[in-house]
């Protein structure tokens, strides 16, 4: 099986970054029919034109674009192999991630629960990257709120971390839901969750009364709700962890669980594992009783 080599790899980013077969060539160091046929070669290989030639440029076509991303990713990982092989000499490293609507809890928590057992690496990138990423082998393990929703690999276990809750976020000196059947009636309600539910959270939010305005991150939707005096719905933990003198975290009505899990290859790391009910407890996550 034919695979890119590192050359083919390094040309398709320089080209991607320069939009000039000779100015990639330049960069290269290799004459410019010598790029060119690398090139050539490489669209072969794939079965498809990987780069549009015009008298304004050179540019990505879908497949090029796929292309840049692979290589970004390979080279990533193969600019970090003597870093990493330095590391793992002096100390065990854990490499964790988790994304980042939850990465400002948890992995300081974590961090000062493994303490000096094991070099921990953090990783803030989207839960499926990150379920990629731990299926190659190339991250430990990952938190994500994802691991239910989806079709995991075959090999990529889920460890239930722990259970959380969608709450009503309510700074300090704005006016809280209302009473009865419509809490949000005209009110503008920015939510955010760690999973895929961002649809039926928007469903609940108008079947309420209120106008639903999706955020980034949880902490991002808190912000808002604090500068346009609005309400938040997000899980509990990050209204807790991000809560000041005088906000309120109320009963939301949005009632969809928030199940959080650590996936794996496999079983997880032994320190990982020793460390997640403190880490769910650190959280305020409910956990499985049998």
């Amino acid at each position: 099986m034919q695979v890119p080599d590192v050359e083919d790899l390094s040309l398709v980013l320089t080209l991607h970054r320069t939009q000039s077969l000779g100015a990639a060539a330049r960069e290269l160091l290799v004459s410019q029919p010598a790029a060119s046929q690398r090139l050539s070669r490489l669209e072969r290989r794939c079965g498809t034109v990987l780069f549009a030639r015009s008298p304004l440029g050179t540019t990505a076509t879908p497949a090029g674009a796929e292309m840049v991303r692979q290589a970004e990713h390979i080279l990533g990982h193969l600019h970090g192999v003597f870093a990493a092989v330095r590391s793992s000499a002096s100390a065990r490293t854990l490499r964790v991630g988790t994304f980042a609507g939850i990465s400002g809890y948890a992995f300081p928590a974590l961090d000062e629960l493994v303490g000096d057992a094991v070099r921990l690496s953090t990783v803030v990138h989207h839960g499926n990257e990150m379920i990629d990423l731990v299926a190659e082998g190339s991250m430990d393990a990952a938190l994500i709120g994802i691991a239910e929703q989806v079709q995991l690999p075959p090999h990529v276990v889920a460890h239930r971390l722990g259970t959380d809750e969608l709450v009503a976020f309510v700074a300090s000196g704005v006016q809280p839901p209302r009473r009865g059947s419509l809490p949000f009636l005209d009110r503008v309600v920015t939510y955010a969750p760690y999973d895929n539910s961002g649809p039926l959270i928007a469903e609940r939010i108008a079947a309420l009364g209120g106008t639903p305005r999706h955020a980034a991150t949880a902490p991002v939707a808190l912000e808002i709700s604090r500068r346009r005096d609005g309400i938040a719905i997000v899980p509990s933990s990050a209204a807790r962890m991000s809560g000041r003198p005088g906000d309120r975290v109320m009963a939301s009505r949005v009632d969809l669980p928030v199940r959080l899990s650590v996936i794996a290859r496999g079983e997880l790391d032994p320190v990982l594992a020793a460390a997640l009910p403190a880490l769910a407890k650190a959280l305020g996550l409910r956990r499985r009783t049998t």
